[in-house]
């Protein structure tokens, strides 16, 4: 028996731009851009936040330096630990960058392209199609099962 998908709003929303993301790049090349310009833009925010934050964690320590010799040590700094993870993040990401090169190597026939046009049609319909709309009123008439509590 299928496990049914997950009905939280969180997965709905990823369900929702998932099924989008296929409808409106449905094509081996378009995937590979959209994939390389969400990387890309990810990497743009990570760095420049992580430039900021170093500036104003430099900041701190110029302040901290200023106080006099007897004043309390500083507790743990979690602009440290932002720091330290996001860039983490930024060698993940880059990693992720040197793989996806590779994709971009890739190229098909048109006739390639076109099965994924046609399966992205039936992986993710469009939701205002009238038989999608049709089905999505037969099945909020049917009534939800009884709560198991």
């Amino acid at each position: 028996m299928p496990e049914e998908p997950c009905q939280c709003p969180d997965c709905q929303r990823f369900y929702r731009e998932h099924d989008r993301l296929i409808r409106e790049n449905p094509t081996l090349r378009q995937q590979q851009e959209l994939n390389w310009a969400a990387l890309q833009s990810f990497r743009t925010l990570a760095g420049r936040v992580m430039e900021d934050l170093q500036k104003q964690q430099d900041a701190s320590e110029a302040q901290a330096q200023a106080l006099p010799a007897g004043a309390a040590p500083a507790e743990p700094d979690p602009l440290q630990q932002a720091l330290a993870d996001l860039e983490n993040i930024n060698a993940h990401l880059f990693s992720i960058e040197v793989l996806m090169e590779r994709i971009f190597d890739v190229r098909v026939p048109e006739e390639v392209e076109q099965k994924f046009r046609e399966l992205a049609g039936e992986l993710a319909p469009d939701p205002l199609n009238a038989d999608r709309l049709r089905l999505n009123r037969l099945l909020h008439q049917t009534p939800d099962l009884p709560d198991r509590g």
